[in-house]
């Protein structure tokens, strides 16, 4: 089911699957669209990715022998939307997790894989770094925010997404496009893209699956959760639901 206004009253275009693995197929198909289309246009694709649980089975399934050769990786410009303070080798690191499951198997370039250095001592400065590196590798939009093709999002159980956690300072950071994040659960250091820099994308998409999301999509749709405030100014805005998320 795809609308432009679901019942719920989340903002952008929605799509319901039955499953994770059909939610998983048709978010591959938006991208495989969105990829091609970037790449038609000036030449690569930049993505920022997100960690968690969620978007595992996303890259699996691009990763795999059906789904590789549908993108053309070389163009594939690769940021993240957050990271842990914990080394990259660590199994908790996102950017761990993405290699794992994505990069080792794809053929983007190193140079063009852009982690944000979680295990740096001093977590302002690696995301003051995260900033410049975004604001000198992007083209900008009209309002001098570092433009990214396409910003893939999960959304946490409380409403959170990247690691733009409630009630902490990085929700109303205005004026950097990376900034330290606070978790509610460990590892509680974090640097996180801000909203500036999301909403300045063309395009972004939220992976949401499972009963256990339920109330965080609703809040979103209410307005009350830190994922509500993810409005591009000028781009499109999608969600890729399961039924047990969309309660349908």
């Amino acid at each position: 089911m795809t609308s432009g206004l679901s019942a719920a009253g989340l903002r952008g275009e929605i799509a319901v699957h039955a499953t994770e693995e059909e939610l998983f197929g048709a978010a591959a198909e938006w991208l495989a669209m969105a990829s091609a289309n970037a790449v038609m246009e000036h030449g690569n694709f930049s993505i920022a990715l997100p960690g968690g649980s969620t978007p595992r089975g996303l890259y699996q399934l691009l990763a795999s022998d059906g789904w590789r050769p549908r993108f053309t990786w070389e163009a594939w410009r690769v940021y993240f939307d957050d990271e842990r303070a914990i080394a990259p080798t660590d199994p908790a690191s996102n950017y761990h997790m993405v290699r794992e499951t994505l990069l080792d198997h794809v053929a983007i370039g190193a140079e063009n894989v852009h982690r944000m250095r979680g295990e740096s001592e001093d977590l302002d400065a690696a995301a003051a770094e995260y900033s410049s590196l975004l604001e000198s590798t992007l083209p900008l939009d009209a309002t001098g925010a570092p433009r990214l093709d396409c910003a893939l999002l999960g959304l946490g159980t409380n409403g959170h997404t990247a690691s733009l956690f409630p009630d902490t300072p990085a929700l109303d950071v205005m004026d950097r496009w990376a900034t330290r994040g606070r978790a509610d659960y460990a590892p509680f250091d974090r640097i996180t893209l801000t909203f500036p820099t999301l909403n300045a994308s063309a395009r972004v998409a939220f992976l949401v699956t499972g009963e256990a999301k339920r109330a965080a999509l609703q809040a979103t749709a209410a307005g009350t959760a830190p994922a509500a405030r993810v409005v591009p100014h000028d781009g499109t805005l999608h969600w890729f639901l399961d039924r047990a998320a969309a309660g349908t």
